[in-house]
């Protein structure tokens, strides 16, 4: 249970921290084509992603850290896990790597004084928002796989027919292979599936 919890607030706060990613690539298009004035501008929209944003994106990074040694053990779903973590972690260095010093640098501008060279840094900074936005993208896919590789793919399905009457319900589907070969019975007893 302590780890389908771990997962879940995994997967949480991936999914808000690749959204946040995400709008940044959804905005890409059209802030590319603004003057300097209004890039500069439309920073302040971005406020609460350094201080809420900043807050998930850490915590998603160490839930994946820890949920990656939880399931050590656990094959495939380990791989997926790790390959999921390292996206977020390689996405989290990119942002102190090429988007911090853009963010000090243009602290300093204003609508009215900008530098010649101001597009460069508009590229810097959108262009790696971008690429964070793909690699939030396969984290949260290799997340999710993780969970998804460790779901069975056929289970006995008990179905009760639903009718008025009590006593006409059906008994469980039984597999017709356990009662032939109970070697095969108790190969299939060993494996259990969970989350």
């Amino acid at each position: 249970m302590l780890l389908r919890t771990w997962r879940f607030f995994t997967i949480i706060l991936v999914s808000l921290s690749m959204a946040m990613a995400f709008c940044h690539l959804l905005q890409l298009p059209p802030r590319m084509s603004y003057d300097g004035a209004q890039w500069v501008a439309t920073q302040s929209l971005y406020q609460l992603f350094g201080t809420v944003g900043a807050f998930i994106e850490v915590s998603a990074l160490l839930l994946a850290t820890v949920l990656s040694l939880a399931v050590c053990r656990r094959r495939p779903a380990f791989q997926w896990t790790v390959f999921g973590t390292a996206c977020l972690l390689v996405a989290h260095a990119a942002w102190w790597v090429f988007v911090a010093p853009v963010n000090a640098e243009i602290s300093t501008w204003t609508p009215d004084a900008m530098p010649a060279d101001w597009t460069w840094w508009r590229s810097q900074w959108e262009y790696t928002h971008a690429a964070r936005a793909i690699l939030g993208i396969f984290g949260l896919s290799a997340l999710v796989l993780s969970v998804l590789v460790e779901t069975p793919t056929h289970r006995l399905h008990e179905r009760a027919v639903q009718t008025s009457d009590a006593t006409k319900v059906s008994a469980p589907h039984v597999d017709p292979m356990r009662d032939q070969s109970p070697q095969m019975a108790a190969g299939k007893d060993r494996h259990v599936f969970t989350m």
